[in-house]
């Protein structure tokens, strides 16, 4: 990082952030001097000393020995890798552990030592330090923040400069690297996140968090600061509240932290990997909002409410929220939790929300008479049904299973099935129930109010919040005609010559009634037109982004034929996923599948990189299906009001594809009824179905606006003058803003590909000339930013043709200054200017990538180069003076590369050894400097470098050569890294 770089980072982001924790949020600032008094070692994250004194202060009772041994156990946390080790600190942090202890009567018992005061958050120290170095098994890592409560590191933050072209990116990817993760296995210091369980990435404008192992695509805003208002923080500021601000003002507000460790964090397996998943900011305000309404109703039966979150948006986890904050809400008195659904595929996904998120025994009732038992049965049991149980639980009105008040029902789905006669059941035998609605799509219309059945919103987070939030993507919705001509006859004439007497809009009536509409529908001849429409668009615009598709039929004998009409195309593979009848045809019994079975297949396409591409449904997976890979539905069936609606939601889920992230969902009706649209649309709130669907044209004008705001950059140049654009971009910060820009017009054209209006004027010509400038600003700059992974699939065929067509695609990959090409590519440059500034960046870049070869030379070279972008930089030399000197520089780097010896007679390994080692050993370092490369030459096998029985040789074969040439053993340890860097950067084979 430059030192501009870093002084932006320091004043824009670092000391605004520790000033906010300090002065809005009451943390107390740690020196590094203090932290090193209260910890071990450098290689401990956790401070010691503060966190004895804690464990003696919140657990009086406890003698020395078992204080000491509380401490002990948190330092020696172990498991079979970080996120296990983690769960462990989470399960210590949250229930403490026990200890046996004798009393003053020789009685021993165990006792419960606690490392939070969860329920006073005041009797916790919290305290911040700022630029700690850790010490990792080969290298240490300096987070710019670190969070401590009572000693305890719970939250890491990183701040980065916001003019970097991907700021966050950075920060997310030097966690990965501080975690020790992916590519940086063994480069981190993994220790410091056994016990954290916030990470932060900060720019000012821009925050996001996660938590431990979190991929990029999980990471999350936090857009409020909860329970604090906006104008509140501003007036604390006494500034407009930053993107930076409301994220840490939430987040780590001292109540809030200690509720998000104790209550919002759950471990989960998901296809055989364990995963940590933290709530979002609206699940954590919908929970304390519920909370507050059940804690401060005059009236118990004002207690419950509706939280209108919409599909996609994590509903299950809400829930799985909600009830463990309620198990420990002390005027709840060990309540009755009962989870109510309306579908038997429902009940099974949220109680395996339950179960794998390591909720205590939750139960899933199997018939109406067990339901009643389960609820009959006392306090403090969770309980999990479809309301279809009460008609058995509650056989008249008069029978109430339980008048306890401390019952809280929440209700899943809630604008499907509560104004009927189970609900009236289920309320009859719940008399004192709390009842809570769960629902994405409330109803407020004629007959039926979600409102009225459950009272006032309690939270509400519509569709278009959530796709603002990154939480969903839009989804855009689009009909195909599919024309009846069957066998050389064209059904509709036929149908027109029978019934002459029917307006047009008549006999479209007609068409759409059951059960013509059905049998027209059923038809193989219409099925296999519908399917080549279908895998042409599937194969143009869905399967080269990586993502899968779903058909919607309308009936089991209309997904048997789609799938052999799939087949006989010549389809990519498919399955049919529907329920059986004992009656069922032997057609129909040859697609059947066992529970087991259809898991299974669920599964695999739920996989990304499972060939199973496109499931076929008629009545299944419409409702509770989380697949985030599925990007399209094909619905060639009439679905109807909510029914509809919660279809179309399984396209909204965030994803990464092959080429990018899933930038949106796609509807494609076949059934061609548009009316039911806009009933199903009028059925809801308007306000709550804000941008539900969006059409073609839509895209096409998201279009045109991101065109015009890539163009933007370039208005008043001359677009012919490749070089003067280019120029334009030097500056990191404009390049940042111009590479959002693009990204953002390629995946709008990618959204409206394959469509023909992609390919209109100017969109195609721009996109293709945006793409080369681009790209040769990546290649002149050294930025691997503007990398071709952001272009979606479909935008990067279109530009490979392209670069290809001009001969331009060298252009992509940038020339070393080594290489011959170099010189020839240097003399095409149109000016000195030019040239001096492919020389500066391709230098840069060099320096960069060779520097672990030999620390010392090239720090001595970066500095040379600096000093010459400064001086080039004040206009104290010009273009050509420049570039003499950046040439004898570049001289002096293929100098380095080549081998030639320095003042030592030392060249290769043992020269960059010798570099690092001459200050700190004798009269004579030529001597260890040669020894150690040869021990290490010798220990080199193929793939050492992920050996750790060789690295542990060759470690040991360092400090013995260290020890012998009397280094002394504070600087054995940091020259013993820095020696076996150069080792990987010299020696991988």
């Amino acid at each position: 990082m430059t030192e501009a770089r870093r002084q932006e980072e320091l004043i824009e982001v670092e000391l605004p952030a520790a000033a906010l924790l300090e002065d809005v949020l009451g943390y107390a600032p740690l020196t590094p001097d203090a932290v090193a008094d209260l910890r071990e070692g450098p290689a401990d994250a956790v401070l010691h000393g503060r966190l004895l004194e804690s464990v003696r202060r919140l657990n009086p009772w406890i003698d020395e020995d078992n204080a000491r041994r509380a401490v002990s156990t948190v330092n020696r946390l172990t498991g079979i890798d970080l996120i296990e080790t983690n769960e462990k600190g989470h399960t210590l942090l949250t229930f403490g552990i026990a200890l046996g202890q004798t009393d003053a009567d020789g009685r021993r018992q165990d006792r419960t030592v606690r490392f939070l005061d969860f329920d006073t958050p005041a009797n916790n120290r919290f305290e911040y330090a700022r630029r700690i170095r850790l010490r990792g098994p080969r290298q240490e890592i300096i987070p710019d923040i670190l969070i401590y409560v009572n000693g305890l590191p719970l939250c890491v933050i990183e701040c980065k400069a916001p003019g970097l072209a991907d700021p966050i990116g950075d920060g997310i990817e030097q966690f990965g690297r501080y975690q020790g993760l992916g590519d940086y296995v063994g480069l981190g210091a993994p220790r410091l996140f056994e016990m954290a369980q916030l990470c932060i990435v900060l720019a000012r404008g821009e925050a996001k968090y996660g938590t431990v192992c979190t991929p990029y695509r999980h990471w999350a805003e936090w857009k409020e600061p909860y329970p604090r208002s906006r104008t509140d923080l501003m007036n604390r500021l006494g500034r407009d509240p930053s993107a930076q601000d409301v994220l840490l003002a939430g987040l780590l507000a001292p109540v809030n932290l200690l509720d998000l460790v104790r209550n919002f964090i759950v471990f989960e397996t998901e296809q055989g990997r364990r995963i940590k998943k933290l709530a979002r900011y609206q699940q954590f305000i919908a929970v304390q909002e519920a909370v507050k309404r059940i804690e401060g109703a005059g009236d118990p039966a004002q207690r419950g409410g509706v939280i209108h979150h919409t599909q996609g948006s994590g509903k299950s986890l809400t829930m799985v929220f909600l009830a463990t904050k309620l198990r420990r809400l002390p005027m709840a008195a060990n309540p009755t939790l009962v989870i109510v659904t309306d579908r038997i595929e429902l009940d099974q996904q949220i109680a395996g929300t339950f179960l794998r998120s390591g909720f205590p025994n939750p139960v899933q009732a199997k018939s109406g008479d067990h339901l009643r038992d389960l609820l009959s049965g006392g306090a403090g049991t969770t309980v999990l049904t479809t309301v279809h149980k009460f008609h058995t639980a509650v056989p008249s009105r008069t029978s109430f299973i339980t008048q306890a008040s401390n019952v809280f029902v929440m209700v899943d789905e809630a604008h499907r099935s509560q104004y009927r006669e189970l609900a009236a059941r289920m309320r009859a035998g719940l008399p004192n129930a709390c009842m809570i609605a769960f629902t994405g799509t409330p109803i407020d219309k004629k007959d039926r109010s979600t409102l009225r059945e459950f009272g006032d919103y309690i939270h509400r987070y519509p569709i278009d919040q959530a796709v603002r939030d990154g939480a969903t993507v839009p989804i855009f919705y689009e009909m195909r005609d599919v024309h009846l001509r069957i066998e050389g006859r064209d059904l509709e004439r036929e149908l027109r010559a029978a019934c002459p007497d029917l307006t047009d809009e008549q006999f479209e009536e007609l068409k759409r009634k059951a059960p013509l509409a059905q049998t027209v529908a059923e038809l193989p001849q219409r099925i296999a037109e519908v399917c080549k429409d279908l895998l042409a668009h599937y194969r143009a615009a869905i399967e080269p982004n990586g993502f899968k598709a779903q058909i919607v039929a309308v009936s089991r004998d209309a997904a048997v034929t789609y799938k052999e009409a799939l087949d006989r195309l010549g389809g990519p593979e498919s399955a049919v996923i529907m329920s059986a009848s004992n009656g069922d045809t032997a057609r129909l019994k040859a697609h059947q599948l066992t529970p087991k079975d259809r898991d299974r297949m669920i599964e695999r396409f739920r996989d990304d990189d499972d060939p199973l591409k496109i499931l076929v449904v008629c009545d299944m997976l419409l409702t509770g299906f989380d697949a985030p890979v599925e990007q399209v539905m094909y619905l060639d069936a009439p679905l109807r009001e909510h029914t509809l609606l919660q279809a179309i939601a399984r396209v909204n889920r965030t994803a990464d594809g092959r080429q990018g992230r899933k930038t949106h969902g796609l509807v494609v009706d076949y059934w061609g009824d548009n009316k039911r649209i806009s009933d199903a649309l009028a059925l809801f709130d308007s306000e709550d179905l804000a941008g539900a669907l969006l059409s073609l044209s839509q895209k096409t004008e998201q279009m045109r606006s991101r065109h015009r705001a890539a163009m933007r950059f370039f208005d008043g140049m001359n677009r012919a003058d490749e070089e003067s654009c280019i120029g334009l971009l030097e500056p990191e910060d404009v390049r940042a803003a111009f590479d959002l820009a693009f990204r953002r017009y390629a995946e709008a054209v990618d959204m409206v590909l394959p469509n023909p209006a992609a390919l209109e004027d100017p969109f195609l010509p721009d996109l293709k000339w945006l793409a080369r400038i681009r790209a040769q600003a990546r290649r002149r700059y050294r930025d691997d930013h503007l990398s071709v992974r952001h272009y979606g699939a479909l935008v990067g065929d279109l530009i490979e043709k392209h670069m290809r067509a001009d001969g331009v695609e060298q252009i992509l990959a940038p020339l070393s200054i080594l290489s011959p090409e170099f010189q020839a590519q240097m003399k095409a440059l149109a000016s000195d200017e030019a040239r001096a500034s492919e020389m500066e960046h391709a230098l840069r870049h060099e320096i960069h990538v060779h520097r672990d070869e030999n620390p010392v030379l090239y720090e001595s070279l970066w500095s040379k180069l600096q000093r010459l972008i400064d001086l080039r930089r004040e206009v104290r030399i010009d273009a050509a003076s420049a570039l003499d000197r950046l040439d004898a520089l570049a001289g002096e780097f293929r100098a380095a590369r080549r081998g030639e010896r320095d003042d030592a007679g030392l060249s290769g390994t043992p020269g960059a050894i010798f570099g690092l080692i001459k200050d700190a050993v004798g009269p004579s370092p030529e001597a260890p400097a040669t020894a150690i490369a040869a021990a290490l030459e010798e220990l080199a096998v193929i793939d050492w470098h992920q050996k750790e029985d060789v690295k542990r040789q060759m470690r040991r074969a360092i400090k013995t050569e260290l020890r012998t040439a009397g280094v002394a053993p504070a600087e054995m340890e940091a020259l013993t890294v820095r020696i076996m860097d150069v080792a990987r950067a010299r020696m991988v084979r």
